[in-house]
């Protein structure tokens, strides 16, 4: 049996961030929300609210 090393993250599902375009990888803290998740950082999140106004 193999057991992968536990800094293996090939196998984590990614996204790419709505604002900038930069790929994300699943983190822990996003797991309740993946789905949800669309920016990278609070940064892209902030910027997107200063364009729309």
């Amino acid at each position: 049996m193999t057991v992968a090393f536990k800094g293996n993250k090939s196998s984590l599902p990614t996204k790419l961030c709505q604002q900038c375009g930069k790929p994300m990888t699943w983190r822990k803290a996003w797991a309740n929300n993946w789905d949800q998740v669309k920016y990278c950082s609070e940064r892209c999140r902030r910027a997107l609210q200063k364009h729309t106004i």
